[in-house]
């Protein structure tokens, strides 16, 4: 989170003081893990044995700094590898930009010539050293095609990007020299992100299994993989190697890898895992918010509808608009996810800012809606949808195929589809029947466009709309819907290559206003909030608004 972190923090703080007060028996009130928050409640303390069990998610796509597309992955690495860049612990549960591998950077009088300086000592868990040319190395990685990088585009700011050749030096072991070729303002978040970690040339050329197992996962953050049983367990401990091992206190973390949500919710009950994230019984939620068993944190991401722009009778605009306006938003939030999620107006969410706007005005307050979410306009919005299908050719659904709506193995993405397919059917006359897979088979599916509408959400990887934009340019490794439009790549290229703010911000909105209201490429139904719980004798846990979760300064459990 970016150029205005000190902003986004501040909010945070804030937005978790409130979410934390109010209610409850006061008689049992115990400090949660966000630091000096109140949770409410009586719930039971984890065990004390010295080690913190937690559980974000199934099987990682992959832990692969350059390969890894999800936030869970995401969170598992920045235990595993460090950047240039890392989040850090401001003492009240808020992440916050420090220094991280780099003691420090200088800018050139024009911002596009970074220097970062190396610290002294750092280094890769087997004990050889980190230089400048391991950041050299990885990050052209990132880029060559061979290396089949879906977020490749994240270093698009550097010179050299298009040849594939990355402007990027090292002078000497401690220093890296990046020089862009356009200003890009949330540098700092790129140099913290994942895909910009740095990894072993000699541990990763011609080895594709390298992460799968201890002896060859070499990595440079402070923890060391001990061990991966798969589909079961990631354990890891402290990396005495680490320049800064004695700031962290947990000395074994184990990610537990499932994805049936009553067996990780019957798992925390027991107490065999101390922190959960987004797994409690849906018809659970309310009471437990209110209980303050299960925390909601705020989190700058859409949860949304993708359409396979290349797939009949999804090539055609009017079809993808139609299915979006008979989406009832207020009924799935209010009635099937019940966490306090926002219903979608747009597809950039709340929480981003708008340097065209005044001091704290949001990109979405200054974009507006594309659609009322309001509860009297939804039959309007249903009516309007009839007209589009119509339009199209499938008049009261007549004549419209069969299609299947794919998400992957999870409870609640399993009522949000049930009640997608039921909205559809009775708003547009269409038979939609639904199809689910487990994590790692639906991610690639989406990914190859072997689907006609799939769930998808989107958290951003750093507080600028252009994490949400980039994504949809024809070709990019992350654009699933396979979405081509020449005026929309042109708008977010001269956005990318403007220095001046308040242009970026217009052509994004225009950017944006093409993406859904002319193309309807994707359909948002709500703007995201993180939710999980954590046991009342475990201190020190604190996350970010991009959805990483660091536990590694963590106590009593």
């Amino acid at each position: 989170m970016k150029k205005r972190i000190w902003i986004i923090a501040l909010i945070f703080g804030l937005v978790l003081s409130l979410t934390a007060c109010g209610g409850g028996n006061k008689a049992n009130n115990s400090k949660s893990a966000e630091g000096n928050t109140e949770a409410k409640g009586n719930f039971e303390p984890g065990r004390e044995d010295g080690e913190l069990d937690v559980c974000i998610a199934s099987e990682p796509e992959s832990i692969d700094p350059a390969l890894n597309t999800t936030v869970d992955g995401a969170t598992m690495i920045q235990h595993l590898s460090e950047g240039l860049v890392k989040w850090d612990d401001d003492g009240n549960g808020t992440a916050k930009l420090v220094p991280g591998q780099a003691q420090s950077w200088d800018k050139s009088e024009d911002g596009l010539t970074w220097t970062f300086h190396l610290r002294d000592g750092i280094k890769f868990n087997d004990g050889t050293p980190v230089t400048a040319n391991d950041f050299v190395y990885s990050w052209n990685r990132l880029v060559k095609p061979e290396t089949a990088a879906q977020y490749e585009y994240m270093l698009d700011m550097v010179d050299g990007y298009d040849e594939k050749a990355l402007k990027v030096e090292a002078p000497d072991e401690k220093t890296f020299v990046v020089h862009l070729k356009n200003l890009c303002p949330y540098f700092e978040e790129i140099c913290a992100f994942p895909s910009t970690y740095p990894v072993k040339k000699d541990v990763v050329e011609n080895n594709d299994q390298w992460t799968l197992s201890p002896e060859t996962y070499i990595s440079n953050g402070p923890y060391k993989m001990a061990s991966w049983d798969h589909n079961q367990t990631i354990k890891m401990v402290k990396n005495p190697e680490y320049y800064d091992a004695d700031s962290y206190t947990a000395e074994k973390i184990n990610f537990h890898l499932k994805d049936d949500h009553n067996a990780i919710y019957a798992s925390y009950r027991s107490g065999e895992l101390d922190f959960i994230g987004a797994f409690a019984p849906t018809e659970e939620i309310p009471n437990l918010i209110a209980s303050g068993e299960l925390n909601v944190r705020p989190q700058i991401g859409t949860y949304f509808v993708c359409f396979n722009n290349k797939k009949a009778p999804f090539d055609n605009p009017d079809v993808r608009k139609a299915f979006s306006l008979a989406i009832d938003r207020n009924f799935i939030i209010e009635q099937v996810t019940q966490a306090g999620q926002v219903p979608a107006t747009a597809y950039v969410p709340n929480g981003i800012y708008d340097a065209k706007g005044p001091e704290g005005e949001e990109f979405r307050k200054v974009g507006g809606d594309y659609y009322s979410v309001k509860p009297e306009d939804y039959e309007k919005n249903c009516e309007e949808a009839r007209k589009l299908l119509e339009k199209a050719g499938y008049k009261d659904g007549k004549g419209f195929p069969e299609v299947t709506y794919l998400y992957n193995t999870n409870d609640a993405h399993k009522a949000i589809g049930e009640a997608l397919q039921n909205m559809w059917q009775q708003v547009l006359g269409v038979t939609v029947t639904l199809s689910n897979q487990e994590w790692n088979v639906f991610i690639n599916e989406r990914q190859q466009g072997n689907y006609e509408i799939a769930r998808h959400g989107w958290v951003a990887d750093f507080n600028d709309p252009m994490s949400f934009l980039d994504m949809w340019l024809t070709g990019g490794g992350n654009n699933d819907a396979k979405y081509e439009n020449p005026e929309y790549d042109k708008l977010i290229k001269e956005a990318k290559a403007t220095a001046d703010q308040g242009k970026r911000m217009e052509l994004m909105h225009k950017a944006e206003d093409i993406l859904i209201k002319d193309d309807g490429v994707v359909a948002p139904i709500y703007f995201y909030t993180s939710t999980d719980m954590v046991k009342p004798n475990v201190k020190g846990i604190y996350y970010t608004p991009l959805g990483f979760y660091f536990f590694g300064k963590t106590s009593g459990f």
